[in-house]
């Protein structure tokens, strides 16, 4: 029986991608990149580091090769660096993906205890504004930043520390997030269920098993729990 279920934060609930803003920053520094060419591999290497083994890359990692592969050779640590400085000083742009209110509504209906469970270089209170901006602050029971935890999804411990401040096992509880690695199956290796939310997808995957919207994840708990 599934009593509790916990949600990545971007991509899976908000989308906080301002891709227009970071090329903005990015042509500040000399490091102009279009903001579609951004886009497209920003959501390239995040698919690359999922699939790569653990530990997950630090943030200046990961932009480092993203201007790599759009320009064509890698920037400095130092711009990079200043270029991270500058995105987190932008104001945020928070964006409530569609579905998000109506599987939290219908999650609260059934009774299941709700977490948020975010790799972020943000602190718990932060991650907290953010969900409070989306106006979805008061579904969530816990919320865990890896900043503040001091360890990353797919450690097991970052789901295992949220499902014991649900006050429920391990077996008890699902992770729902856009990353079939980091989320679905590094929760999985915790022994919770592990759902990939993959919203350009087909929904046929039971490796991890996939969704395509986040208003399916109520009837996935459903048929889980019957099995």
């Amino acid at each position: 029986m599934i009593r509790a279920v916990l949600f990545d934060l971007d991509g899976t609930l908000v989308d906080l991608r301002d891709f227009l803003g970071w090329s903005e920053e990015a042509d500040e520094l000399g490091l102009f990149v279009e903001p579609d060419r951004m886009a497209h591999f920003y959501v390239q290497k995040l698919d690359e580091f999922d699939r790569a083994p653990p530990p997950p890359p630090e943030r200046s990692e990961f932009w480092t090769a993203v201007f790599a592969a759009a320009r064509g050779d890698a920037p400095s640590d130092a711009d990079v660096m200043k270029f991270l400085t500058r995105i987190r000083r932008r104001p945020r742009r928070v964006h409530l993906f569609s579905d998000t209110r109506r599987c939290l509504d219908a999650l609260r209906r059934r009774g299941h205890r709700l977490a948020v469970v975010s790799n972020t270089e943000r602190p718990e209170a932060a991650v907290r504004e953010t969900l409070e901006e989306a106006g979805i602050s008061a579904y969530f029971s816990a919320v865990l930043s890896s900043y503040s935890e001091g360890v990353k999804k797919p450690a097991r411990e970052m789901f295992q520390r949220a499902a014991a401040r649900l006050g429920v096992r391990p077996e008890e509880a699902c992770h729902v997030g856009d990353l079939p690695n980091t989320d679905a199956r590094g929760a999985r290796a915790a022994g919770l269920l592990g759902v990939w939310l993959h919203r350009g997808g087909t929904g046929f995957s039971d490796d991890p098993p996939e969704i395509t919207s986040l208003t399916e994840l109520p009837r996935w708990i459903d048929l889980v729990s019957r099995a």
